[in-house]
């Protein structure tokens, strides 16, 4: 296989990349607290083989690195008094089996058993751990600061954190993300929640409608010239034919 081939089945491969990180940004367009996912892309050179010098000494491959966009989403009101929406930075903090996990997704509710829990069942943090309450004692509201009440009083806190760095979170499916590095823990006088209010995704659909057909486009015509550059029976080879 030519150098050209291998080139453009480096492309390929990006390109494929870049329709399924546009593809779930598409599906995920209604999610709460979503954040858009993008590829960077980074070119470097590498020797041409000796056969092929004369047309091009060097040839590029390609890389990609995914990345998220933090950038705030709309405001969506719901009147739900579990309901709440981050002002600024910072992440809401879920228990799940074997660690936690962080989100923007503000959109609570109470289990069977009076746990605060997301909509998925993972029980919310507070700055005690999980919270349970019985629903006799009154509705629960969540204020401003972050602070759990009911009828009697405040009852708790919900765990509030940011990180230093957020190229140091890895997005996972439903608005969620880890992270290998350890979080702050948000004070209660630097919290700004709304309440009775959600984060929708920030996902901008037309601009992603765009990118899905240029990059759907572009992946038909680098996989057009592979196949007119090269050997049919190397193709099959390759797709595991022969």
């Amino acid at each position: 296989m030519s150098d050209k081939s291998i080139i453009g089945l480096s492309r390929l491969v990006t390109l494929r990349q870049q329709v399924d990180t546009v593809a779930r940004n598409i599906a995920n367009q209604s999610t709460t607290g979503y954040k858009s996912e993008g590829l960077r892309f980074r070119e470097y050179l590498t020797e041409a083989k000796e056969e092929d010098v004369r047309s091009s000494p060097l040839r590029s491959l390609v890389a990609a690195t995914a990345f998220s966009d933090f950038s705030a989403g709309p405001l969506q009101a719901t009147g739900n008094s579990t309901d709440v929406a981050m002002i600024g930075d910072g992440f809401f903090v879920v228990a799940v089996p074997g660690g936690e996990r962080y989100t923007r997704n503000g959109a609570f509710t109470l289990d069977a058993k009076g746990q605060l829990v997301t909509l998925g069942g993972q029980p919310v943090m507070t700055s005690t751990g999980p919270i349970r309450v019985s629903q006799q004692d009154g509705p629960v509201t969540i204020g401003p600061d972050g602070s759990i009440s009911i009828g009697k009083g405040s009852i708790g806190r919900l765990r509030i954190v940011r990180f230093a760095d957020q190229r140091q979170l890895s997005a996972e499916s439903g608005g969620m993300f880890s992270a290998a590095a350890s979080p702050t823990d948000v004070a209660a006088t630097e919290v700004r929640l709304a309440s009775g209010v959600l984060e929708g995704s920030n996902v901008r659909t037309v601009q992603e409608m765009s990118k899905l057909v240029a990059a759907t486009r572009a992946y038909d015509q680098v996989a057009n010239a592979i196949l007119r550059e090269s050997d049919p029976n190397e193709l099959k080879r390759l797709a595991g034919e022969e």
